[in-house]
């Protein structure tokens, strides 16, 4: 099997930068505005959400092709998909609670959410509908992960910052940080080299 490396660097450009799943897609956003508030959680739920992604999309491509499509089983894509999600989840969780209780508090409910963040059902599922290979799906997992993780490292240092700002009341938390979003929304379709004619 040769590998296309052109292919690869291609995912990965567009994982992270042209479709970002949360920039393009709007997809995760419950943990990307609930958890952007300090740089060090957000590293600590990015470096979490890359990981189970990652490790999801090399389970379920295998457990895909090998498993449900053998026995006809495509139907229960999704259930199976939650099931090893879930795994790797509950995984992450019992090794930042041991390692890094801070974090892990500091995480809170957003932790095991991440069993039921549409990015991480949507790459697998992405994976297995767009017949891409093996290593391709673990590219595009792996990139989806960091994709998520900029986008949610670059609204909490500008959250972090806004703090300080004077802005009026009704504004401040999730209002501006959906603004904020917005706006990351609009400088990221830049990368796409879509024109608004």
């Amino acid at each position: 099997m040769e590998i296309n490396v052109a292919r690869l660097i291609g995912i990965v450009i567009a994982s992270v930068f042209v479709n970002n799943y949360v920039f393009s897609r709007f997809l995760g956003l419950c943990s990307f505005i609930g958890i952007s508030k300090k740089l060090e959680v957000a590293i600590g739920m990015g470096i979490s959400m890359t990981f189970v992604v990652t490790m999801s999309s090399i389970i379920t491509w295998p457990v895909y092709h090998f498993i449900l499509v053998k026995y006809h089983l495509e139907y229960l894509n999704i259930i199976t998909f939650i099931l090893i999600i879930a795994c790797f989840v509950q995984l992450v969780e019992i090794f930042v609670c041991k390692f890094n209780q801070a974090l892990y508090k500091a995480l809170g409910i957003y932790l095991p959410l991440i069993t039921c963040n549409c990015v991480v059902l949507f790459v697998t599922l992405l994976n297995t509908q767009n017949e891409t290979s093996f290593l391709e799906s673990i590219v595009q997992g792996f990139s989806a992960g960091v994709g998520y993780a900029l986008a949610l490292i670059l609204i909490t240092s500008i959250r972090e910052r806004l703090e300080l700002a004077p802005i009026p009341k009704n504004l401040k938390g999730v209002p501006i940080a959906f603004m904020i979003a917005g706006l990351m929304a609009f400088a990221f379709l830049g990368f796409s080299g879509l024109t608004l004619e």
